[in-house]
């Protein structure tokens, strides 16, 4: 399976899901999928929550916590559940607030394994 295949059954299996991404941790998409009535900048939002992300993983660096795996940020209007992949790459996916959190996160953990194994 693709990387764009695993990121459009993720987006197409989740009520209230936006867009999905694979993305680098400076900032460089990898792959991206969204749905047509998505009303905002998936690059801009991705971009900042990559710099927010690095600086999560330094934190977690510094206090010996482990490794980082998943961080959910949730605003007025979106939650966005990020999944770490490796050193250098994470998967997002972006949801309307009201949207299916929990199979969004479950999805993108298993889907996950398949991305890792592609991008191998």
């Amino acid at each position: 399976m693709s990387l764009r295949e695993a990121l459009n059954t993720i987006v197409q299996s989740v009520d209230g899901s936006l867009a999905a991404i694979i993305m680098a941790y400076d900032g460089i998409p990898i792959d991206e999928v969204a749905v047509e009535q998505s009303e905002f900048d998936m690059q801009l939002l991705s971009v900042e929550y990559a710099t927010v992300l690095k600086e999560i993983k330094r934190a977690i660096d510094v206090i010996k916590m482990g490794d980082l795996e998943e961080v959910s940020i949730t605003t007025a209007r979106t939650c966005v559940v990020v999944r770490v992949l490796n050193d250098d790459l994470f998967s997002a996916l972006i949801l309307n607030r009201d949207g299916n959190i929990g199979k969004g996160r479950y999805l993108l953990k298993l889907k996950s394994y398949e991305m890792l194994r592609e991008l191998s």
